[in-house]
């Protein structure tokens, strides 16, 4: 119980921020549907989802009558991830340090909120048909 106790506490960062973090996603205008690299589906935004902070994925969010857009979300070292990793390299040591950097404890994903403008597709415009002259030259006028 010791070691469980110490191994809990020696990881600072995975025991306050978790090995997950919500991930949102939203769109102008709202309701497109959003797939991600890594298999999740949002039928309409806005939506949340819990990701691995280690997991860097690409959304792409659809939307009938707009261009298709992707993004790509990265992870980065945080503040409160450094400070997680602060804490063990003051109180946890080498045990914390690696439990952090395993579970991705010290990450987060960016951007958060995920957020796209969906640009409508414009319908491609119609040649005007060529108009008839109506002034048509009668045989008495020439």
């Amino acid at each position: 119980m010791t070691i469980a106790v110490a191994l809990s506490v020696s990881a600072c960062g995975t025991v306050t921020r978790g090995s997950n973090e919500d991930v949102t996603f939203n769109s102008e205008p709202p309701g497109a549907k959003v797939l991600t690299s890594t298999g999740l589906v949002c039928n309409a935004t806005p939506c949340t989802f819990p990701i691995s902070r280690k997991q860097e994925f690409i959304a792409t969010f659809e939307l009938p009558g707009h261009h298709s857009q992707q993004v790509a979300v990265k992870t980065e070292v945080s503040g409160g991830g450094a400070a997680g990793m602060a804490g063990n390299i003051l109180v946890g040591g080498v045990v914390g340090i690696v439990v952090d950097a395993s579970t991705g404890a010290t990450l987060d994903h960016s951007p958060n909120p995920v957020f796209v403008t969906m640009s409508p597709v414009q319908s491609p415009k119609r040649a005007a048909k060529p108009r008839r002259s109506r002034n048509k030259a009668s045989a008495s006028q020439v």
